[in-house]
């Protein structure tokens, strides 16, 4: 299984630009740290075509906050789960699920 963490960076620093820069480069951080040591595990589990893609952003209060935005196995998506809840990252709750998933 590929795992592919994307930084959904934050272009609403007008105030601090340096503080800006900053808060990108710990969430681009973050989402490498969490591609490549933390979810690598789950380079082992299914066919080497299945892919998993997490989302990582801030949240309004600048906690970082996760999704899962393709179709995985809900053991797949516990796994995900259980690694950002023990970061502290939270989930990142929208009014559509997973706009990606399924062609339904």
């Amino acid at each position: 299984m590929t795992v592919t963490v994307l930084a959904i960076l934050e272009t609403d620093f007008r105030p601090d630009a340096s503080l800006g820069k900053m808060m990108n480069a710990r969430l681009k951080k973050a989402a490498a740290d969490l591609q490549n040591v933390h979810l690598s595990d789950l380079n082992s589990i299914g066919q080497r075509t299945d892919d998993v893609v997490v989302y990582i952003s801030y949240n309004p209060k600048y906690t970082i906050r996760w999704r899962v935005v393709n179709d995985v196995p809900a053991e797949v998506e516990n796994i995900v789960e259980d690694v950002c809840g023990k970061l502290g990252y939270i989930k990142w709750k929208t009014a559509v699920l997973n706009v990606f998933k399924g062609n339904e």
